[in-house]
């Protein structure tokens, strides 16, 4: 019935959506199977893509040659560019999406690849020859062979559902868990643990008092995630924000004794960034309101997410606790909101490839990894379906580094460290973020794209023009200066100092009072010189000129660090042979088994002194 594929990818979610195209695109057969075809990229929790670094994810997916970034343009119903008022650093994208428009756009642009396969089924099983990966087995009692697999499977694994004292076995709301494969990958020596995650109820928009709410727009002119040339809806839809206040508050302390979170019924550990609003109230106790954003699902659907309302209390509890927020006191609940336990795989058992390190070419992609989030869960089914093709085809693998993206730093977390609660990415965790920012993804990344084929030709010469007309707009400004006639008025309606002789316009650009589009108003030189640029063009030379002292200092500190970062560690190397290590550090490398210096000094547990020790050794 079936042929032998070179990859199966088990999951239809965002990780699974992403490693499928990817391999696809590349050149290999690809089966995915999911247990439903009318689930592929469902967005389970908010609709919603980007935020603060998650959005520069989204923009490093899409400059290698990812989907997620086009589909997002493509349903896009309210965009905003976050942060706006810190540095460029701190920028990040975030969309609010037609959930539905989302996943009919990623079937459709999978359907489009004729590399990509569908089965709808459950995997049970993997068949597992010699520490190879050969293919699964599904609850149909099918076999299909594979060169090899990604795990994508979400919160499917034993999934488990909390409402209240009320639980049943579940992936997500009204789809049956996933059984057989933990059981199966513990059997071969895999380590497992539980993680826990949580939605919100969803409310008819109908129901609801705006009026009482605070009006949230998105961003005047819309911006976009993908490099590509995507037609874009200008229009945009409205959210609001509302508070929870202390009757809400009390109402929800009522059911705190039937919670399965304060009970201990719930084992798994839940995501520390995105609380529940019970663990809300009871962690900040001493503030008596939070704040609720009520987000629309889509541009037809009356449905709204009651983003900041993540609870698992009874049923009734949380309609009661609803109509006692501002504009909610009429509400009429779609469904209640409920708390997950799912398996997961500690990621210290992967290479920075993301295949394990038991059984060859199976890869593991998601929340799988103990993650949490769409962009996170997209980024790894990415670098996942790469380096399947790439096992498959005996290439180079694709291992993403901390210096050069998100995605690398997000791996190097995961294998490295390890997690023992879903990981979430922020700014804060990338110590390079000032290089890598959401308008420079695509001079970063899209040469690797490129390299690999997933990028053609043409987009490859956009973004070289890009680099070298930014260039030129850097240098013109530094070459060329302006009189104080000229500019002193504008300077002084923007707040900054007024000059007393001829100055290099690039001078006045790095003042944090000035832009291009004031200097511009003030030279008439300077305006038609920009004429035939872009505004992200000006914009990337704006942000060099502003910022490039603490660039260069950014470069050579990665320069200092890539010394350490390229010593490679031999995979067989004895760490018991090394008496100097201090015995937590030999236990923590035998298990990680690093694959440079570099990643060896991130290990918890691994000692300045230990890196100092093994650095000796490995230059012997």
């Amino acid at each position: 019935m079936f042929k032998k594929y070179d990859l199966i990818v088990v999951g239809g979610g965002h990780a699974g959506c992403e490693a499928a195209a990817a391999a696809g695109k590349l050149g290999s057969s690809v089966l995915l199977i999911t247990m439903n075809m009318a689930t592929i990229a469902q967005m389970s929790c908010n609709p919603a893509m980007g935020g603060v670094a998650k959005g520069q994810i989204v923009r490093e997916i899409d400059a290698m040659g990812g989907g997620s970034g086009i589909v997002t343009d493509k349903s896009t119903i309210q965009f905003r560019m976050l942060n706006r008022s810190k540095g460029p650093a701190m920028w990040s994208p975030r969309a609010q999406v037609d959930r539905m428009r989302f996943a009919e756009e990623w079937r459709l642009m999978l359907e489009k690849n004729m590399n990509v396969d569908f089965w709808q089924d459950t995997v049970n099983a993997l068949i597992v020859k010699n520490e190879k990966i050969c293919g699964v087995a599904t609850s149909l009692g099918i076999e299909v062979e594979a060169k090899a697999v990604v795990l994508t499977n979400g919160t499917f694994l034993n999934g488990l559902i909390h409402i209240g004292e009320k639980k049943f076995g579940g992936g997500r709301t009204a789809e049956k868990a996933a059984h057989g494969i933990t059981e199966q990958l513990v059997g071969l020596g895999f380590e497992s643990g539980r993680m826990k995650t949580g939605t919100p109820p969803r409310v008819d928009g109908r129901s609801l008092d705006y009026t009482k709410m605070e009006e949230q727009w998105g961003d005047e002119s819309r911006g976009e995630f993908s490099y590509t040339n995507i037609k874009k809806n200008q229009e945009q839809r409205c959210c609001w924000i509302t508070y929870t206040n202390t009757n809400v508050h009390e109402t929800l302390k009522e059911g705190f004794e039937k919670s399965p979170m304060f009970s201990g019924r719930i084992k798994g550990l839940g995501p520390r960034y995105c609380p529940s609003i019970e663990d809300k109230i009871n962690r900040f106790a001493e503030r008596d309101r939070h704040q609720i954003f009520v987000e629309p699902e889509g541009w037809n659907t009356v449905e709204i997410y009651v983003n900041g309302f993540s609870t698992s209390l009874p049923e009734d509890v949380q309609y009661k606790a609803l109509k006692q927020i501002a504009g909610f006191e009429n509400v009429k609940m779609f469904r209640p909101g409920y708390a997950i336990e799912y398996d997961y795989f500690p990621p210290t058992q992967l290479k920075l490839t993301l295949e394990t390190k038991i059984i060859s070419n199976l890869f593991f992609a998601g929340q799988i990894n103990g993650t949490t989030g769409y962009e996170e869960a997209a980024c790894q089914g990415f670098i996942a379906g790469i380096n399947a093709h790439q096992n498959i085809v005996a290439k180079e693998a694709l291992i993403m580094k901390r210096s050069e993206s998100y995605i690398g730093v997000l791996i190097d977390d995961l294998v490295t460290k390890g997690t023992e609660e879903p990981y979430r990415m922020f700014t804060s965790r990338a110590e390079h973020r000032l290089l890598l920012r959401q308008d420079n993804a695509d001079i970063r990344l899209t040469p690797i794209g490129y390299q690999l084929g997933l990028i053609d030709a043409e987009r490859m010469k956009t973004v070289d023009d890009k680099v070298q007309n930014t260039a030129a707009i850097v240098n013109f400004v530094k070459s060329n200066s302006i009189k104080p006639e000229e500019v002193n008025t504008i300077l002084e309606e923007a707040g900054t100092s007024s000059i007393s002789q001829n100055v290099k316009m690039a001078t006045i650009i790095g003042r944090p009072q000035m832009d291009f589009y004031r200097l511009k108003e003030a030279s008439p030189v300077l305006k038609n010189f920009l004429a035939e640029f872009d505004k992200e063009t000006i914009e990337q030379a704006e942000i060099k000129i502003k910022y490039e002292s603490y660039f260069e200092k950014e470069l050579e500190i990665v320069n200092k660090m890539k010394k350490m970062e390229d010593r490679e560690i031999n995979p067989a190397f004895n760490y018991n042979d090394i008496i100097s290590l201090s015995k937590e550090a030999r236990e923590k490398l035998i298990k990680i088994k690093p694959k440079t210096l570099g990643q060896a000094s991130r290990i918890s547990g691994v000692s300045p002194s230990d890196v100092s020790v093994l650095m000796v050794h490995i230059s012997r």
